[in-house]
């Protein structure tokens, strides 16, 4: 690792150290309280010592732990070779990295750490600048057609390599088979969902600006959290040019209506906050990153969250944001069940989403949005079996072949 990259590991397990420290002073003071108020005024005495005790000992240990930690790191980065290599040269280390953002990015982001990961968009495994100069050496071969693939949370580009030795991943088949050119995004998944589809926006308009052709059709292919950073990105950019080259938008086990895990964390946190013993295990639980916390309804829009407590019990806050008109929109969802048209299955889709949320409806008995043809689910097959499945492939170029690209979004004319 890079020296930086050190420090700022030391300071991140620093901060971890001293606030489990303060969850474990929450707890003790919450279960001291209730202790006391059984006991009545005639403990008041001993509470005052004991509150101050109990607060001065565990400040100590606070900060001398999380102290201890940070200047060890700090001493091995002066150690460490300032030109070694950073942690995205690694397939180990960019998983770390895609895990430990999705947790905490929204912080990291905030302090300006060099864990943060930035949106960057990667073309055969690499970083690209979207200057035309730098596209015209790194893609000489771009074609009219371009498929951008977005990962989900915790992820890197190279979630879309997942049993690569087995299966060809989507991108590379996608070249050759159909001609397209394949890039991949990487962005902070603990960020709001709204903020990296503002910057994936922005990053499609100088691409397209910058496109050694000019790009024709724009195929965009989100997994899970990438299908709702598509869709932000395409509300925000409804009346830029490159959204009227989009012709298909592809979302894979994508949380349209929400997460059934995050709402039930949101739950789960409500309820230990409730006691003061267990307060301590709420605020810690309630740590997650702001881009988890937007799983929990879909969150599309900077108006969904701003101004809202995050940590409401299952409060709706978000408006229903339109698909864009003229575009082909496609669904598609796991079921662990083997078969898919099984109700255990249709019901419960791969556990992390539900196939009523993959599919955007609302619920039973409301009619789909799109042509029933736009739909699929597939049996014994889990959220991850998504990023690289032959069958799910043979999907994709079917509805990329057989269907007519449409004419692209209107400017101000979305599907209500």
């Amino acid at each position: 690792m890079r020296p930086d990259e050190v420090v700022a590991l030391g300071e991140l397990a620093g901060d971890s150290v001293g606030g489990a420290v303060a969850r474990i002073e929450e707890m003790h003071t919450g279960i001291a309280e209730r202790v006391f108020n059984s006991v009545g005024p005639a403990s008041e005495q001993v509470r005052v010592i004991h509150e101050g005790i109990a607060k001065g000992v565990y400040a100590a240990v606070r900060v001398a732990s999380s102290s201890l930690i940070k200047a060890g790191a700090t001493a091995i980065g002066v150690s460490t070779d300032p030109d070694g290599a950073a942690l995205t040269d690694r397939p180990g280390g960019r998983l770390a990295l895609g895990a430990l953002n999705g947790a905490f990015g929204d912080r990291l982001a905030e302090r300006g750490s060099p864990l943060t990961q930035q949106l960057r968009v990667r073309r055969h495994r690499r970083d690209i600048e979207l200057t035309r100069e730098a596209l015209a050496r790194s893609c000489s071969d771009a074609s009219p057609r371009v498929a951008v693939f977005l990962h989900g949370l915790c992820e890197t580009d190279d979630a879309w390599r997942l049993r690569s030795a087995h299966y060809t991943p989507y991108g590379d088949r996608l070249e050759t088979e159909l001609g397209y050119s394949s890039l991949y995004v990487n962005y902070n998944s603990g960020r709001h969902i709204s903020e990296n589809g503002r910057e994936f926006a922005q990053a499609l308009g100088t691409l397209l600006d910058n496109w050694p052709s000019e790009i024709e059709e724009i195929a965009l292919v989100g997994h899970s959290m990438g299908g709702l950073v598509a869709r932000s990105a395409c509300h925000y950019g409804a009346t830029s040019e490159w959204a009227q080259r989009v012709r298909h938008v592809f979302t894979l086990g994508c949380p349209h209506t929400g997460a059934p895990l995050e709402r039930a964390a949101n739950a789960a946190a409500s309820a230990l906050a409730l006691l003061p013993e267990t307060r301590g295990f709420a605020n810690a639980l309630n740590l997650r990153s702001a881009g988890i916390k937007d799983l929990r309804y879909g969150y599309l829009t900077e108006e969904d969250w701003f101004g809202h407590d995050p940590d409401a019990y299952l409060r709706n806050t978000g408006r229903e944001i339109p698909f864009l008109q003229n575009v082909n929109h496609y669904f598609v969802c796991a079921t662990l069940t083997r078969e898919s048209d099984a109700p255990m299955g249709r019901l419960f889709g791969d556990w992390l989403v539900l196939s009523s949320s993959a599919w955007a409806s609302g619920g039973r008995g409301q009619r789909l949005r799109f042509p029933v043809d736009n739909y699929r689910h597939y049996g014994g097959a889990s959220h991850f079996d998504l990023l690289n499945h032959p069958a799910i492939y043979e999907q994709l170029s079917r509805w990329l072949t057989g269907r007519p690209a449409l004419t692209g979004a209107e400017p101000e004319a979305q599907r209500p």
